[in-house]
Parts: structure tokens; sequence; C-alpha cells
């Protein structure tokens, strides 16, 4: 697998920028949402739209993936990319990636049935399949330095303040 773009020349251009000023590190990603049909709704993300919506069974139209697909995509393209960059970091040659993922949810939480059931997925499984010429252990080696800095799967993982603000007319 190889890229036209050099992704250590961007991890260097960003570690000159955040030394000569460390305001440079923190970046801001903005989304909004309205509702769209009877469940789904439109997300604006920079100059991207997004649409969501559910499965019939959860009152939707099927229209477009719902948020736990939004959700298990993220994190994989994420995977991607943080094994993209960190196999130029470490010098360790992936011929081909690809990455699965998926998750269990327990929809009587979401619907309040029994609320001591999480609402979100209880498991996520990711199956991630690299070949190559190097040795397990070098790939062993960059699946540490994937899970140790991919931003989706930390935020997976993590705890995260997350605070709501609502405003009423």
């Amino acid at each position: 697998m190889t890229t036209s773009l050099s992704l250590n020349a961007i991890t260097d251009a960003t570690a000159k920028a955040v030394a000569d000023n460390p305001a440079n590190a923190v970046v801001v990603f903005r989304a909004s949402g309205t509702p769209e049909g009877a469940v789904g709704s439109a997300i604006s993300a920079g100059s991207h739209t997004l649409r969501v919506d559910e499965p019939p069974a959860l009152g939707g139209e099927n229209t477009a993936a719902n948020p736990v697909e939004h959700y298990l995509a993220a994190l994989i393209s994420c995977q991607v990319v943080t094994y993209r960059f960190w196999a130029e970091r470490l010098g360790i040659q992936v011929d081909d990636l690809a990455i699965s993922a998926e998750g269990d949810l327990d929809v009587r939480g979401f619907f309040g049935l029994d609320d001591t059931v999480r609402p979100g997925f209880q498991q996520v499984r990711v199956t991630v399949r690299v070949t190559g010429p190097e040795s397990p252990e070098r790939y062993e080696e960059l699946q540490r330095a994937v899970d140790a800095h991919c931003p989706v799967l930390d935020i997976s993982t993590g705890t995260i303040p997350v605070h709501t603000t609502l405003e009423t007319a």
C-alpha cells in the first residue's frame, strides 16, 4: 500500500508547527444536525452532509446507515488512517489492509425497557487483516502503536466529559 503523499512529512510539519506554537496542537471539529423523516437526521460536518436513518424495526426507512453504524464506520476509517500513518512512521511495509467491525447492542437500554442495560454497544469486535513482507511481530508492533494513537478508539475506550447545553425558545 503506497501513497503519493508522505505521511511522515505531515507528521514532521505538524511537530514543527506545534513546537513553534503549542496552540497549533488543538483542532476543533464541529458538526450539527436537524431531523429528517421519522427518525433520521441530516448532519453537517464541515462542507459535508451525512444522512442518518434507522431500519424499519426502529421506526426508520433505512435510507442511510444508523448512528451506531456511523460509529463503526468512524472507528474503521480512523483505524485505516492510523495504520497508514504508523506503518510509515515505523517503517513497516503494508501491502494490503482491510478492517471490519461489529458490535452488540441490546435495544432494551435505548428504549428504556431495562435501565440496567447500557444503551450503547456492549462489545465491539474489530478485525484487522494486514498483508506484507514483515514478521508477525512487526505487525503486532504496528497494532500496538495504532491502538495507542487512534483517536476514535480512544474516544471509545476512554472517558470524555460531554457537556450538553439545552437552549429553549
